[in-house]
């Protein structure tokens, strides 16, 4: 658990720099230059990702139930997935509507990750996990709308057709992950079992 835990610190402290410490984050920069703080930006997350990863397949052998999630969760979280991998993909493709008016949809798509996880996942290690993640997700997206003036989009060619384009790539990423089988060779779980699986 103290894998997981630590993980969770360094993954989301190193992530978080940018919003929630930018004069630390600036400081850095300065004394070591910006090609040796990218560099120990990345050991440092890829070390995060690794104790996470690690730490979190450990705790689930352990198993601490907390609740038991209620009947027909898992379809609940599957259409909240859609939604998250909208926004993830959202973030990538340039000028959608999604992005001009959430402005944010990284971390909006994390904390929906995170909060469908949390709906169909009652085990000790899935609440510090996605709570963790949420928690996290909540706070830069604060930090964010807090740093930021509000500003109203203006046009931008192609908008409908890169809208239309963010929800198909969304959805197909969201089809190979919950139905496609993707999430059973990443993580070991099916999120839906399909008839005749």
């Amino acid at each position: 658990m103290l894998q997981l835990i630590m993980g969770l610190i360094l993954f989301c402290g190193v992530h978080s720099l940018h919003s929630l410490a930018p004069k630390l984050r600036q400081s850095a920069i300065d004394r070591w230059g910006l090609l040796a703080f990218k560099g120990v930006y990345s050991v440092v997350s890829l070390l995060g990702f690794v104790l996470l990863v690690q730490g979190y397949g450990q705790a689930r052998q352990n198993t601490v139930l907390l609740w038991t999630p209620p009947p027909g969760m898992a379809h609940v979280t599957l259409a909240l997935m859609w939604l998250s991998m909208v926004l993830l993909v959202a973030a990538y493709v340039p000028g959608n509507h999604i992005q001009a008016r959430l402005r944010h949809p990284m971390t909006l798509s994390v904390k929906v990750w995170a909060l469908a996880h949390l709906m169909c996942n009652g085990q000790l290690a899935d609440v510090l996990l996605f709570g963790g993640f949420l928690v996290w997700a909540v706070t830069l997206f604060r930090a964010a709308r807090q740093r930021e003036p509000s500003r109203v989009s203006t046009s931008h060619p192609g908008r409908l057709w890169r809208t239309l384009l963010t929800l198909a790539l969304g959805s197909g990423v969201w089809a190979s992950l919950g139905l496609g089988g993707l999430h059973l060779w990443l993580i070991g779980v099916q999120p839906i079992a399909l008839p005749g699986g």
